[in-house]
Protein backbone atom coordinates (compact mmCIF):
# COMPACT_ATOMS: atom_id res chain seq x y z
CA UNK A 1 0.00 0.00 0.00
CA UNK A 2 0.91 3.63 -0.39
CA UNK A 3 0.43 5.72 2.74
CA UNK A 4 0.20 9.50 3.13
CA UNK A 5 0.79 11.03 6.57
CA UNK A 6 0.19 14.73 7.10
CA UNK A 7 2.26 15.98 10.00
CA UNK A 8 4.57 13.04 9.33
CA UNK A 9 7.66 14.68 10.82
CA UNK A 10 5.90 15.11 14.13
CA UNK A 11 6.29 12.93 17.19
CA UNK A 12 3.43 10.53 16.43
CA UNK A 13 3.64 10.89 12.64
CA UNK A 14 7.27 9.80 12.51
CA UNK A 15 6.53 6.66 14.54
CA UNK A 16 3.56 5.91 12.29
CA UNK A 17 5.75 6.31 9.19
CA UNK A 18 8.29 3.94 10.71
CA UNK A 19 5.62 1.34 11.39
CA UNK A 20 4.24 1.37 7.85
CA UNK A 21 7.74 1.09 6.40
CA UNK A 22 8.28 -1.95 8.62
CA UNK A 23 5.06 -3.37 7.15
CA UNK A 24 6.50 -2.99 3.65
CA UNK A 25 4.37 -0.03 2.59
CA UNK A 26 5.44 3.03 0.65
CA UNK A 27 5.21 6.09 2.88
CA UNK A 28 4.80 9.71 1.84
CA UNK A 29 4.76 12.48 4.41
CA UNK A 30 4.11 16.20 4.34
CA UNK A 31 5.04 18.50 7.21
CA UNK A 32 5.71 22.24 7.43
CA UNK A 33 7.95 21.70 10.49
CA UNK A 34 5.98 24.23 12.51
CA UNK A 35 5.88 21.74 15.39
CA UNK A 36 7.49 18.71 13.75
CA UNK A 37 11.23 18.24 13.27
CA UNK A 38 13.42 16.92 10.49
CA UNK A 39 15.37 15.10 13.20
CA UNK A 40 12.36 12.85 13.77
CA UNK A 41 12.63 11.44 10.25
CA UNK A 42 16.37 11.74 9.67
CA UNK A 43 16.83 7.99 10.03
CA UNK A 44 14.04 7.33 7.51
CA UNK A 45 15.35 9.55 4.72
CA UNK A 46 17.59 6.82 3.31
CA UNK A 47 14.76 4.28 3.14
CA UNK A 48 13.93 3.53 -0.52
CA UNK A 49 10.18 3.54 0.15
CA UNK A 50 10.09 6.82 2.06
CA UNK A 51 9.39 10.21 0.52
CA UNK A 52 9.03 13.47 2.40
CA UNK A 53 7.85 16.95 1.50
CA UNK A 54 8.57 19.99 3.66
CA UNK A 55 5.45 21.93 2.84
CA UNK A 56 2.00 22.80 4.14
CA UNK A 57 -1.24 20.88 3.70
CA UNK A 58 -2.58 24.19 2.37
CA UNK A 59 -0.45 23.65 -0.76
CA UNK A 60 -3.43 22.10 -2.51
CA UNK A 61 -1.56 21.33 -5.75
CA UNK A 62 1.00 19.18 -3.96
CA UNK A 63 -1.65 17.66 -1.71
CA UNK A 64 -3.78 16.73 -4.74
CA UNK A 65 -0.83 14.83 -6.21
CA UNK A 66 -0.13 13.02 -2.95
CA UNK A 67 -3.77 12.11 -2.32
CA UNK A 68 -4.08 10.82 -5.87
CA UNK A 69 -0.96 8.71 -5.40
CA UNK A 70 -1.79 7.12 -2.04
CA UNK A 71 -4.32 4.54 -0.84
CA UNK A 72 -4.74 5.63 2.80
CA UNK A 73 -4.39 9.09 4.35
CA UNK A 74 -3.59 9.69 8.00
CA UNK A 75 -4.33 13.31 8.85
CA UNK A 76 -2.20 14.23 11.87
CA UNK A 77 -1.21 17.78 10.91
CA UNK A 78 -2.64 20.14 13.53
CA UNK A 79 -1.77 22.78 16.10
CA UNK A 80 -0.76 20.89 19.24
CA UNK A 81 0.06 21.57 22.87
CA UNK A 82 -1.59 23.75 25.48
CA UNK A 83 1.14 26.41 25.25
CA UNK A 84 0.74 26.87 21.50
CA UNK A 85 -3.05 26.85 21.78
CA UNK A 86 -3.01 29.56 24.42
CA UNK A 87 -0.45 31.71 22.63
CA UNK A 88 -1.82 31.34 19.09
CA UNK A 89 -5.60 30.69 19.12
CA UNK A 90 -6.12 32.05 15.59
CA UNK A 91 -3.46 29.74 14.21
CA UNK A 92 -4.94 26.84 16.17
CA UNK A 93 -8.44 27.28 14.77
CA UNK A 94 -7.42 28.06 11.19
CA UNK A 95 -4.83 25.29 10.97
CA UNK A 96 -7.02 22.56 12.41
CA UNK A 97 -10.18 23.29 10.46
CA UNK A 98 -8.80 24.43 7.09
CA UNK A 99 -6.28 21.59 6.77
CA UNK A 100 -8.96 19.01 7.53
CA UNK A 101 -11.26 20.58 4.93
CA UNK A 102 -8.53 20.31 2.31
CA UNK A 103 -7.75 16.68 3.09
CA UNK A 104 -11.43 15.66 2.95
CA UNK A 105 -12.16 17.66 -0.22
CA UNK A 106 -9.25 16.02 -2.02
CA UNK A 107 -10.02 12.55 -0.67
CA UNK A 108 -13.57 12.83 -1.95
CA UNK A 109 -12.46 13.10 -5.59
CA UNK A 110 -10.92 9.60 -5.49
CA UNK A 111 -12.79 8.09 -2.51
CA UNK A 112 -9.55 7.64 -0.60
CA UNK A 113 -9.66 6.34 2.98
CA UNK A 114 -8.95 8.97 5.64
CA UNK A 115 -8.15 8.57 9.32
CA UNK A 116 -8.45 11.82 11.27
CA UNK A 117 -6.62 12.01 14.58
CA UNK A 118 -8.63 13.85 17.20
CA UNK A 119 -8.06 14.34 20.91
CA UNK A 120 -9.43 13.65 24.37
CA UNK A 121 -9.68 17.44 24.68
CA UNK A 122 -13.03 17.27 22.85
CA UNK A 123 -14.64 15.93 26.05
CA UNK A 124 -13.93 19.30 27.63
CA UNK A 125 -14.81 19.75 31.29
CA UNK A 126 -16.86 16.59 31.52
CA UNK A 127 -16.37 15.11 34.99
CA UNK A 128 -17.95 11.65 34.71
CA UNK A 129 -15.36 9.06 33.71
CA UNK A 130 -14.48 6.96 31.83
CA UNK A 131 -15.19 8.97 28.67
CA UNK A 132 -17.24 7.14 26.04
CA UNK A 133 -17.32 8.10 22.37
CA UNK A 134 -21.05 8.89 22.53
CA UNK A 135 -20.81 11.07 25.67
CA UNK A 136 -21.87 14.70 25.62
CA UNK A 137 -19.12 17.32 25.44
CA UNK A 138 -18.82 20.10 28.02
CA UNK A 139 -16.73 23.13 27.07
CA UNK A 140 -16.02 26.45 28.68
CA UNK A 141 -16.95 29.88 27.31
CA UNK A 142 -15.66 31.17 23.97
CA UNK A 143 -13.59 33.90 25.62
CA UNK A 144 -11.33 31.20 27.09
CA UNK A 145 -8.72 30.32 24.46
CA UNK A 146 -8.24 26.98 26.22
CA UNK A 147 -11.37 25.60 24.56
CA UNK A 148 -10.63 26.72 20.99
CA UNK A 149 -8.59 23.58 20.38
CA UNK A 150 -11.33 21.26 21.60
CA UNK A 151 -13.90 23.06 19.49
CA UNK A 152 -11.77 23.03 16.33
CA UNK A 153 -11.05 19.31 16.67
CA UNK A 154 -14.74 18.60 17.25
CA UNK A 155 -15.51 20.43 14.01
CA UNK A 156 -12.90 18.22 12.31
CA UNK A 157 -14.83 15.21 13.60
CA UNK A 158 -18.17 16.59 12.40
CA UNK A 159 -16.68 17.22 8.97
CA UNK A 160 -15.19 13.75 8.67
CA UNK A 161 -18.41 12.03 9.69
CA UNK A 162 -20.43 14.28 7.35
CA UNK A 163 -18.18 13.37 4.42
CA UNK A 164 -18.88 9.70 5.13
CA UNK A 165 -22.63 10.09 5.62
CA UNK A 166 -23.33 12.48 2.75
CA UNK A 167 -20.55 11.81 0.25
CA UNK A 168 -19.43 8.28 1.14
CA UNK A 169 -15.81 9.20 1.69
CA UNK A 170 -14.48 6.39 3.94
CA UNK A 171 -13.44 8.29 7.06
CA UNK A 172 -12.71 7.28 10.64
CA UNK A 173 -11.68 9.22 13.75
CA UNK A 174 -9.24 8.25 16.50
CA UNK A 175 -9.40 10.28 19.72
CA UNK A 176 -5.93 10.08 21.24
CA UNK A 177 -5.44 10.34 25.00
CA UNK A 178 -2.13 11.91 26.09
CA UNK A 179 0.22 10.07 23.76
CA UNK A 180 3.82 10.00 24.98
CA UNK A 181 7.14 8.44 24.05
CA UNK A 182 10.56 9.01 22.50
CA UNK A 183 10.88 12.08 20.21
CA UNK A 184 8.22 14.03 22.07
CA UNK A 185 9.42 17.43 23.25
CA UNK A 186 8.11 19.70 25.98
CA UNK A 187 8.27 22.93 23.99
CA UNK A 188 4.50 23.15 23.58
CA UNK A 189 3.51 22.16 27.11
CA UNK A 190 3.77 18.35 27.01
CA UNK A 191 4.06 17.37 30.64
CA UNK A 192 6.26 14.26 30.66
CA UNK A 193 9.13 15.54 28.50
CA UNK A 194 9.04 18.77 30.50
CA UNK A 195 9.29 16.92 33.81
CA UNK A 196 12.04 14.64 32.51
CA UNK A 197 14.12 17.52 31.16
CA UNK A 198 13.73 19.46 34.39
CA UNK A 199 14.69 16.43 36.47
CA UNK A 200 17.74 15.60 34.35
CA UNK A 201 19.10 19.15 34.31
CA UNK A 202 18.48 19.93 37.97
CA UNK A 203 15.83 22.56 37.27
CA UNK A 204 12.66 22.88 39.33
CA UNK A 205 10.03 20.30 38.38
CA UNK A 206 7.07 22.58 37.80
CA UNK A 207 3.59 21.25 38.52
CA UNK A 208 0.69 23.46 37.47
CA UNK A 209 -2.14 23.78 39.98
CA UNK A 210 -2.02 21.42 42.94
CA UNK A 211 -1.10 18.36 40.88
CA UNK A 212 -4.31 16.49 41.68
CA UNK A 213 -5.44 16.50 38.03
CA UNK A 214 -5.06 13.02 36.57
CA UNK A 215 -4.36 11.55 33.15
CA UNK A 216 -4.08 8.17 31.40
CA UNK A 217 -0.96 8.22 29.24
CA UNK A 218 -0.67 6.20 26.03
CA UNK A 219 2.72 5.06 24.77
CA UNK A 220 3.24 5.99 21.14
CA UNK A 221 3.82 2.34 20.17
CA UNK A 222 0.34 1.45 21.42
CA UNK A 223 -1.19 4.50 19.74
CA UNK A 224 0.41 3.61 16.40
CA UNK A 225 -0.78 0.01 16.66
CA UNK A 226 -4.30 1.28 17.15
CA UNK A 227 -4.12 3.79 14.29
CA UNK A 228 -2.91 1.15 11.84
CA UNK A 229 -5.58 -1.32 12.94
CA UNK A 230 -8.42 1.20 12.81
CA UNK A 231 -7.39 2.56 9.41
CA UNK A 232 -7.35 -0.94 7.93
CA UNK A 233 -10.70 -2.10 9.31
CA UNK A 234 -13.59 -2.04 6.81
CA UNK A 235 -16.25 -1.62 9.52
CA UNK A 236 -14.75 1.55 11.00
CA UNK A 237 -16.20 4.00 8.46
CA UNK A 238 -17.91 7.00 10.01
CA UNK A 239 -17.02 5.93 13.56
CA UNK A 240 -15.09 7.49 16.45
CA UNK A 241 -12.71 5.47 18.63
CA UNK A 242 -10.96 6.35 21.87
CA UNK A 243 -7.29 5.33 21.89
CA UNK A 244 -5.67 5.54 25.28
CA UNK A 245 -4.10 3.93 28.28
CA UNK A 246 -5.95 2.63 31.31
CA UNK A 247 -3.53 3.50 34.14
CA UNK A 248 -4.68 6.74 35.76
CA UNK A 249 -2.05 8.81 37.53
CA UNK A 250 -2.09 12.28 39.05
CA UNK A 251 0.35 14.87 37.76
CA UNK A 252 1.95 15.15 41.19
CA UNK A 253 2.45 11.38 41.34
CA UNK A 254 3.96 11.56 37.87
CA UNK A 255 6.42 14.27 38.92
CA UNK A 256 7.42 12.28 42.01
CA UNK A 257 7.92 9.11 39.99
CA UNK A 258 10.08 10.84 37.38
CA UNK A 259 12.17 12.47 40.10
CA UNK A 260 12.71 9.07 41.72
CA UNK A 261 13.46 7.27 38.43
CA UNK A 262 16.06 9.83 37.36
CA UNK A 263 17.66 10.09 40.80
CA UNK A 264 17.12 13.83 40.57
CA UNK A 265 17.45 16.29 43.44
CA UNK A 266 15.22 18.83 41.68
CA UNK A 267 12.53 20.30 43.93
CA UNK A 268 8.90 19.93 42.89
CA UNK A 269 7.42 23.41 42.67
CA UNK A 270 3.73 24.26 42.30
CA UNK A 271 2.82 26.99 39.81
CA UNK A 272 -0.70 28.49 39.87
CA UNK A 273 -2.53 28.22 36.57
CA UNK A 274 -3.03 31.98 36.65
CA UNK A 275 0.75 32.41 36.54
CA UNK A 276 1.39 29.83 33.84
CA UNK A 277 -1.47 30.79 31.54
CA UNK A 278 -4.12 33.46 31.12
CA UNK A 279 -6.35 34.51 34.02
CA UNK A 280 -9.25 32.11 34.53
CA UNK A 281 -7.49 29.18 32.81
CA UNK A 282 -9.52 25.97 33.14
CA UNK A 283 -8.12 22.45 33.03
CA UNK A 284 -9.66 19.01 32.80
CA UNK A 285 -9.65 17.35 36.21
CA UNK A 286 -9.51 13.77 34.88
CA UNK A 287 -9.03 12.13 31.49
CA UNK A 288 -9.88 8.44 31.51
CA UNK A 289 -10.89 6.71 28.26
CA UNK A 290 -13.38 3.90 27.83
CA UNK A 291 -11.59 1.73 25.24
CA UNK A 292 -14.32 -0.92 24.93
CA UNK A 293 -15.26 0.16 21.40
CA UNK A 294 -11.76 -0.01 19.91
CA UNK A 295 -11.10 -3.25 21.75
CA UNK A 296 -14.15 -4.82 20.10
CA UNK A 297 -13.03 -3.56 16.69
CA UNK A 298 -9.37 -4.57 16.64
CA UNK A 299 -8.65 -6.16 20.03
CA UNK A 300 -6.72 -3.08 21.19
CA UNK A 301 -5.23 -3.16 24.68
CA UNK A 302 -2.33 -1.07 25.96
CA UNK A 303 0.86 -3.13 26.09
CA UNK A 304 3.46 -0.61 27.30
CA UNK A 305 3.29 0.12 31.03
CA UNK A 306 3.71 3.62 32.41
CA UNK A 307 6.98 2.53 34.00
CA UNK A 308 8.37 1.18 30.72
CA UNK A 309 7.14 4.24 28.87
CA UNK A 310 8.84 6.60 31.29
CA UNK A 311 12.08 4.62 31.04
CA UNK A 312 12.07 4.99 27.24
CA UNK A 313 11.36 8.73 27.48
CA UNK A 314 14.07 9.33 30.09
CA UNK A 315 16.62 7.50 27.95
CA UNK A 316 15.57 9.47 24.85
CA UNK A 317 15.62 12.84 26.62
CA UNK A 318 19.00 12.16 28.19
CA UNK A 319 20.48 11.39 24.75
CA UNK A 320 18.85 14.49 23.22
CA UNK A 321 20.16 16.79 25.94
CA UNK A 322 23.70 15.45 25.66
CA UNK A 323 23.61 15.80 21.89
CA UNK A 324 22.71 19.47 22.36
CA UNK A 325 25.54 19.91 24.83
CA UNK A 326 23.20 20.48 27.77
CA UNK A 327 24.64 19.52 31.15
CA UNK A 328 22.82 16.43 32.41
CA UNK A 329 23.20 16.30 36.17
CA UNK A 330 21.83 12.79 36.71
Amino acid sequence: MKILITGGAGFIGSHLAERHLDLGDEVYIIDDLSTGSIANIQHLKIHPQFTYHIDSVTNTHLMAELVDLCDVIYHLAAAVGVRLIMDSPVRTIETNIRCTEIVLELAETKRKRVLITSTSEVYGKREQVPFREDDDMVWGPTNKSRWSYACSKAIDEFLAIAYWKERKVPTVIARLFNTVGPRQIGQYGMVIPNFVTQALTGADITVFGDGSQSRCFTHVNDAVNALVGIAAHPEANGEVYNVGGTHEVTILELAERIKQMTGSHSPIVFIPYSTAYEAGFEDMVRRVPDITKVNKLIGYEPTVSLQAGLESIIEDQRARLRKRGVLVRV
